[in-house]
C-alpha cells in the first residue's frame, strides 16, 4: 500500500516537480498550495494521511501555524519543515513544535525521499501498512488509502472517493447519532439540497455493501441523521 502524503506548497513548479517525483516513487500525494486549504482537507482526512511536507514561507497562514493545527488533530502525525531560509530561529522554532526534519530549499530531491523513507520506518516499524490504514471490525475491513472495502469473504467493493470520505467519516463518529448537516458541511462543506440527496444515495449504497457485516451497519434517525453502528446488538 503507498503511503500518503499531504504536500503543501504554495510555489507552483516546486509542487509539481515534488509531487509528480514522489508519485513516481510509489507514494500518493495529495497537494495543497496554501495553509488554510490544507488544514480543512487534513480536518475530514487526518486518519488517511502518513506523513506532512510543509512549506513554512505560505501565504496567509504559515508552515508553523498549520503544523500546530495539525497536530492538535492528530498528535503522532510526522511531518516535514520546507524552507528557503537556514535561520537557526526557524530551525529551533520548528523542531520544538515537533517536526521530524527541517529541508532548507534548494534541496537534492532524492535525499528528501530517503528522509520520509526513514520517518515512516521510525514511525511504523515492521509495518508496510501503516497501522491506521485499516479499519477491522468485526468480519470488515477498510482499507482507507485504496478506497476498498472487505466483508467477510464476499469479494472486495472498490468505493468511490465520496462513498470512501463517507464511511470514513462515520467511522471516526460511530456509535452516536450523526446529523445530516453535519455530515455534510464537515465533509463537503455545504448543507444544500442536491448534496443531501447525493448524501441518502450513498448512505443506500454503504447499507447495501455492509449487509453481511457482523456488526457493522447503519441505522436512520427519521428526521435527524444516522447511527453508524459497531458494536453488537444488547441481549
Amino acid at each position: 500500500m503507498k503511503p500518503r502524503i499531504l504536500l503543501v506548497e504554495d510555489e507552483t513548479d516546486l509542487g509539481n516537480v515534488v509531487k509528480q517525483y514522489l508519485e513516481v516513487m510509489d507514494f500518493h500525494v495529495d497537494w495543497c498550495k496554501n495553509g488554510s486549504e490544507a488544514y480543512s482537507l487534513f480536518r475530514t482526512t487526518a486518519d488517511n494521511h502518513d506523513l506532512l511536507l510543509i512549506d513554512v514561507g505560505l501565504p496567509g497562514m504559515d508552515g508553523f501555524k498549520l503544523a500546530e493545527l495539525v497536530t492538535h488533530t492528530r498528535k503522532d502525525i510526522p511531518f516535514l519543515f520546507l524552507t528557503a531560509r537556514n535561520e537557526k530561529s526557524d530551525r529551533l522554532h520548528g523542531l520544538k513544535i515537533g517536526a521530524d526534519d527541517y529541508i532548507v530549499k534548494p534541496f537534492d530531491i532524492e535525499e528528501m525521499v530517503l528522509r520520509i523513507r526513514n520517518i515512516l520506518k521510525r514511525k511504523y516499524p515492521g509495518n508496510t501498512t501503516p497501522p491506521h490504514a485499516v479499519i477491522a471490525i468485526g468480519n470488515t475491513r477498510f482499507f482507507k488509502d485504496q478506497m476498498k472495502l472487505m466483508v467477510g469473504n464476499e469479494k472486495e467493493i472498490i468505493l468511490t472517493e465520496r462513498e470512501s470520505e463517507l464511511l470514513n467519516y462515520l467511522f471516526k463518529n460511530a456509535d452516536r447519532i450523526i446529523k445530516r448537516e453535519e455530515i455534510l458541511t464537515q465533509l463537503w462543506g455545504e448543507n444544500d439540497y442536491f448534496l443531501g440527496r447525493s448524501l441518502d444515495v450513498f448512505i443506500s449504497r454503504l447499507r447495501k455493501y455492509l449487509v453481511s457485516s457482523d456488526l457493522v451497519s447503519i441505522t436512520n434517525i427519521y428526521g435527524v441523521g444516522f447511527v453508524f453502528n459497531t458494536m453488537p446488538p444488547k441481549g
